[in-house]
Formats: C-alpha cells, structure tokens, sequence
C-alpha cells in the first residue's frame, strides 16, 4: 500500500485535541492517547499542526527552534513516544514544517539583528529605506499592513509576509538552505513519516522585490496582483532539493500548502514526480454547494494533476471554517447531519488522497468564541470575519465537563453542542457521522476501485454528481444528490447493489433530499 495515495490522513490541531496535563491546552501525549480512535476511524496516518518551540504569536507557526518541542506540548520523548505508538498501529505521523519565515525568537535572527555585519543577517530579508523615506517596496502582509517592519537599531527594514513576529527567512542564501534541509533530517532520523509544509509558494520572491501590480489601490493585500511576492519559478528549484532530501529515506512524503486557487498552478508544484508528493486543493475547498461546481473543480484537479502526480482534496482544515458549517444554511436544522454525510462520501471515494480535520468525522461545526475568548491575532488585524478561532475549538469526546477535552479551563471555550455532539454518543448511535465515516474509509480500503482507481464522471447537473472509479476489473459509482428533493436515480444504477448510503433506508429507484449512495457495478 501507498499509505500517502490510498490512505486517509487525519489533520490534528494539537492544541484542541485532547489535554493530557490540565493545563487547558492539548498535547502530544494527548494524541498518544487517542491513537485507538484514529486506528478505529480507519486513517492511515496523521498531521500534526506545529508544535515546535514558539512564543505562540501566531500559534506555532512561528517557529523558534526546528528542531525541538514546545513545552506546552511536552518534549522530544514525548514525541518519540507518539511516534513508536502510532506506527505500532500502522499510523503514519507528518509534521508541519514552516520554511518562509521563522519567529523573531528565533535565535537566527535575534543574532540578525545585532548588526548588519552579524553572520545571521543574511538568513533574512533587508532592506534599506527609499530615497523618500519610504518602505522598500508595495508588499503587503498577509494578515494586515505593511510587510516590511522597520528595525531602529539597525536602520533597515526586514520583510515579513505574515505578523511582524514572523520575519521571512532568505532562501536564496545557500547556508539558509542547508539549514533548512537539516532540519527536515532530523525529524526523519526520528522516523517522522513526513511533512507538511507550510505556504511553500512563498519561499523564493522575486530577488529584486518589485512592486506588485495594483489592481484596487483601496483594497490593500487583495487589491494587488502577487505576482513578485509568491509563486515565484524559483521555488520548484528549492521543492526539488527539498525532494531530493525526503528521497534519501523510505517511504516518506510531504503535502504542499500551495495557497493558489489555479489548481494548475497548484498542480505545477508536483513537478515530474520530482517535487510535492502532494499539493492541496484550495480551489476545491471553496467550492459552490451543486453538484456541478463540485464536478467541475474535480474536473480541473484531474486536468491539471500530471501523469505522475496525484490528486488531494480536503474541506476544513485550521484556516477555514468548518464545512460543516459553510455548507448549512436556509431550512437545515442545527442538527442535521445529511450534508456532513454527502461531502464525506465524495472526499473519501474521488481520485486522490482524502484529509479529514479533526472533529470532521463527528460533524463537528465551528464553535462560539466571545470577544473576550478570541485568541487568533488575525481577528483583530483583518477582521472577525477573519478569524481563525471558531475551527479551532477544542474536540468533544464526551458529554461531561469541557467535552472530555480537559480537567482545567480550556484555551478556546468547547461549543455547547458538545453535550450531544461528542465522539461516546456518536460511538453508540449506528447511524451518526462517525459511523458513516468509518464505514466509508473500511469500504475505501476495501475496494482498489475507490483507492486507486480511474475517474469518470458519469453525469452532472446542480443537483447531482455521479462518477465511476474502476480498477482490476472492479467498478464502483457514487450517486450524490446535492439537492433538498428526492431525485430520480439513473436507469442503469437501478438495481446495482448499494455499498453504503447515507440515507437509513435507500429506495432503489430515488435519491433521498442530500442523500450519498456507493453501488457497486
């Protein structure tokens, strides 16, 4: 088995995960424990958002050393410890790995910013004023303001495409390179299965830093096209040297957070089989709720993935609302699983590899913060809208106090759905999400055809979609009505034996309002 293209990966924010200390905040010894939950949903392996020593600007993605743990999450023993149990139940485990930009605690660039003639000045990106005055160029950061950050010390600016805590490191100077590269090594001499890496779109810019075209000059970051700030044609140079490194291992494999809405040009970024081994489809994330906007991003991801490369596709992660969420709005009761259930059939059985985030496969929708809860820097910077906090609340495992989560206050309040929505109700009723979930990935690993079997879809319009998969000889289609009517089921699926159905009682000649239905062919 190809764990990385016929297996599931399950995306864990260790920090809402499960608290094993009761300090309100998870850990990884907390994962260690729920790894049998993992084994039982049936996924192949994990990825575990960071949990590097950081001051937690913005939530481990400012890392202040590659190569070790935060406290908070616990130690290196701790991660070995997760390691060696996870692959005793044959669980793969990636990590994050965060090449654009480091913490400004980094001891790189607290040595940078001594002097301009400090050895470590040159892991990082200054510049000088303008003759005006003014900042270096138009950049903007990704989560608000300027991207260049003036240091009084010094007198230059450094560049940081996120918060001013994250300067960007300098990837065109070999010695950072190496650095890099290292540690990715140390975690692979741990037996670390592979990474997934953080907005590697970002990592070489344009080396005179021109300005951005300016499309609205009122809309600051997104009135800009990026054209000199990110997916520059350097980097898949960079990406094949990265590969070069996992290569020298077996069996490993890294997924790209490629933060481009072209899913060719996300696609670009597999390279001949020579740079990502995967690179997420944001495209699709951000899909219409239709039967045909789905087919038609599913569509271009088979038109822009080369021969050698390998569909990915995912619906929720840290950074997006839950889809649990985005996708229940008009007459859907609070409560209603029925959408859950539909866009979980498809994600498991498309051609490619499917992750799930964590509380995905209980239904799990974004949780309530109040203001005076809110802990994510972007919802002050760009907006509540923006903010990341609600898809981050901690996971419901029981009924009891903080869902399970903790003994002690939790770092985000557990939604008060979790009195009913939690993994020991869902355990127990047979027809809740997460049964769905784990009877979708058993017959997932059960039939080559949803693994790794060819694409066709078969017909479309906004109400349905149905594609077949087929592989050695074996056939498999799914008949997904994304409509709030019952609809006539295709003469020729008529009397195929139904696989899974979201629906209790399936009718053989009509789809249920939302219902999935796998037959076999």
């Amino acid at each position: 088995m190809v764990w990385w293209k016929e297996g599931v990966i399950y995306q864990i924010y260790p920090r809402s995960f499960l608290d094993s200390n009761g300090d309100g905040i998870g850990d990884l010894d907390g994962i260690r424990r729920k790894l049998d939950h993992l084994a039982e949903l049936g996924v192949a392996g994990m990825w575990i958002s960071p949990f590097f020593k950081s001051p937690m600007k913005d939530f481990g993605y400012d890392v202040a050393d590659y190569c070790d743990v935060d406290p908070m999450f616990g130690t290196l023993d701790d991660y070995d410890r997760l390691l060696a149990e996870a692959h005793a139940r044959d669980l793969k485990v990636m990590i994050d790995w965060v090449p654009n930009h480091s913490s400004d605690q980094h001891h790189w660039f607290q040595e940078a910013c001594k002097s301009r003639d400090n050895p470590y000045r040159d892991h990082y990106i200054w510049r000088d004023k303008k003759p005006d005055g003014g900042v270096p160029n138009n950049w903007y950061s990704v989560f608000g303001g300027s991207a260049w950050e003036w240091h009084e010390p010094t007198q230059q600016y450094y560049l940081h495409s996120y918060l001013k805590e994250q300067p960007d490191l300098d990837w065109r100077n070999p010695v950072v390179e190496q650095a890099m590269l290292n540690t990715l090594r140390f975690w692979l001499d741990r037996g670390t299965d592979g990474f997934r890496i953080d907005v590697i779109h970002r990592i070489a810019k344009h080396p005179d830093l021109l300005d951005n075209p300016v499309l609205d000059e009122d809309s600051a970051y997104f009135g800009q096209e990026h054209r000199h700030d990110e997916n520059h044609p350097d980097i898949h140079g960079y990406l094949k040297r990265i590969r070069a490194v996992l290569d020298e291992y077996d069996d490993r494999a890294m997924v790209g957070e490629v933060y481009l809405f072209d899913p060719a040009e996300a696609g670009a970024y597999l390279g001949d089989g020579d740079e990502l081994h995967l690179a997420f489809n944001f495209s699709f994330l951000c899909a219409a709720w239709s039967g045909k906007a789905f087919a038609d991003e599913v569509a271009q991801a088979e038109k822009s993935t080369p021969a050698t490369g390998w569909p990915t596709y995912v619906l929720s992660n840290h950074d997006q609302p839950r889809h649990a969420s985005r996708y229940t709005f008009g007459d859907d009761a609070p409560d209603d699983d029925r959408k859950a259930k539909l866009l979980a059939a498809m994600l498991i059985t498309l051609r490619g590899t499917p992750f799930i985030y964590y509380g995905e496969e209980i239904g799990l929708r974004n949780g309530h913060v109040p203001e005076d809860r809110v802990q994510d820097p972007v919802y002050w910077s760009l907006g509540p809208m923006a903010g990341r906090d609600p898809e981050r609340t901690p996971m419901p495992w029981g009924p009891g106090p903080h869902g399970g989560f903790t003994t002690g206050t939790p770092w985000l309040p557990v939604d008060a759905s979790a009195a009913t929505r939690n993994v020991d109700a869902q355990d127990k009723d047979p027809h809740s999400v997460l049964h769905f979930y784990r009877a979708l990935i058993a017959l997932r690993r059960a039939r080559p055809s949803l693994s790794m079997g060819t694409h066709r879809t078969q017909a479309v319009n906004e109400s349905l979609f149905i594609y077949r998969r087929e592989a050695d000889g074996e056939t498999t289609s799914v008949v997904l009505n994304f409509g709030d009517t019952p609809t006539h089921l295709p003469d020729p699926l008529q009397g195929a034996p139904v696989l899974l159905s979201s629906h209790p009682d399936p009718d053989p000649t009509r789809l249920a309002p939302y219902e999935a239905r796998i037959v076999g062919g």
